[in-house]
């Protein structure tokens, strides 16, 4: 098995200058606009790229899938963000606190009280609500642009489903609900590569701002329990009974917080960046507005064409063999979720959007123990959302350029502005 370091000549076509120097930290000029051609590139001639000391970019649909599954993969991200967040920092706190970057035991106890709040029947009883917000959000877009106002698809429409839908779960008052998205916007952008002294300063501010609400929320609700089978809180305040199924205090906030910036940014990217693709690729719009059913494959596809989380990273505890070489114990790994889902070796024709598209193996959510815990709401809202537009406004087409948010971590839009046409 050759070394980690082993580098890669078999692509035909010769590599291209920008490769020997490709760091995440300092991308290339093009690659947020469109990273896919980077993407392919590295896995043609380096599948497993350098991209600092121990680092490594994984390109492959096989290794990101073989890192996902492997034992040795850890999520504790402790060592890799006390020098890039700061050791006892709000911030770091938090992402080392929250579901998505512990390990067992700690991730094993969280995941069951959240997954057990998040039931397939607490699903199922979201829906008529989900319903309503998305019908009411669309008379509010037909009634802007009646009155010769400007539609944005992201500020409008796919940032409010989730923001409603974690705040419904939750319980915030919606008078409370205003800082919400900045909140989780500022928190989420400290997961970059390389966040800049003042995107720390303003995830530490949200962290403490969010952390001194949610005390008095949680203090209230300890006071006036709400129902358990609708009150997400209210069943992550008690528990499940078990010896160890219980929240700590800061366990019970951070994971709240880490609720509502999870289903923000994965609904709001998958709504925009699925909306976006379907007018890109007209055909495929229109294939779906004549056949509704497809609904369910073509949120799959959507979030394998363009997924909203494009950059994940584990650090090995043990070497883990790839395909074609092992990575040593110790070193750190960013999975690059986006690249896999462009895999030749796994799809065919992946730059193609195809809304029927089966199978679709895409490992836009992960996979096993660490698999996107709100992965099922998050594919109900984008159902709801994109089918009940298109079928209102099945001739939705873009008004002036959309605005792409710059970060490489979450791919989507800060503005999308549309017409919308019967």
């Amino acid at each position: 098995m050759p070394d980690a370091d082993t580098p890669s000549n078999t692509a035909a076509t010769p590599a291209a200058p920008w490769l020997a120097d490709f760091r995440l930290t300092r991308p290339p000029a093009g690659f947020v606009e469109d990273p896919y051609p980077f993407y392919r590139h590295l896995r043609e001639h380096s599948p497993v790229h350098p991209i600092g000391p121990d680092a490594w970019l994984l390109t492959r649909h096989e290794d990101v899938s073989i890192v996902y599954r492997h034992p040795a993969a850890s999520s504790d991200k402790r060592r890799e963000f006390a020098p890039k967040l700061g050791a006892g920092s709000p911030i770091y706190e938090h992402h080392t606190t929250s579901l998505v970057f512990s390990d067992p035991p700690l991730h094993t106890r969280v995941r069951r009280l959240l997954m057990g709040a998040l039931n397939q029947r607490a699903i199922a009883r979201m829906e008529p609500g989900l319903v309503r917000l998305v019908d009411d959000l669309l008379d509010a877009l037909d009634g802007r642009q009646a009155h010769g106002e400007p539609v944005d698809l992201i500020e409008d429409f796919a940032a409010q489903i989730p923001i409603e839908v974690i705040g419904n779960l939750l319980d915030v008052p919606a008078a409370d609900r205003g800082p919400l998205r900045e909140w989780s916007l500022a928190i989420l952008s400290a997961l970059e590569p390389a966040p800049a002294a003042p995107v720390l300063a303003r995830a530490n501010a949200a962290v403490t701002e969010f952390v001194d609400y949610l005390r008095g929320l949680v203090a209230h609700r300890r006071r006036h329990p709400g129902d358990p089978q609708a009150d997400v809180l209210t069943r992550l305040i008690a528990g499940d009974g078990s010896t160890d199924g219980q929240f700590s205090e800061p366990e019970l906030l951070h994971n709240c917080i880490f609720l509502l910036n999870a289903g923000h940014e994965t609904t709001t990217n998958l709504i925009g960046n699925g909306l976006h693709a379907l007018m890109a690729h007209r055909a495929e719009l229109e294939r779906l507005v004549a056949e509704p059913a497809l609904i369910t494959t073509a949120i799959e596809e959507l979030l394998r064409f363009e997924s909203p989380l494009q950059l994940n990273n584990r650090v090995a505890t043990a070497p883990i063999e790839l395909t074609d070489r092992t990575l040593p114990a110790g070193s750190f790994i960013t999975l690059g979720v986006g690249a896999a889902n462009r895999d030749p070796a796994a799809f065919d024709d992946p730059d193609r959007l195809d809304v029927g598209r089966k199978p679709n193996p895409h490992v836009a959510f992960g996979h096993g123990a660490h698999a996107c815990a709100g992965m099922n709401v998050a594919r109900l809202e984008g159902r709801i959302a994109i089918g009940r537009l298109l079928a209102r406004f099945p001739s939705l087409a873009p008004d002036r350029p959309a605005e792409r948010d710059p970060r490489v971590r979450f791919r989507g839009f800060r503005r999308l502005p549309v017409r919308l046409l019967g």
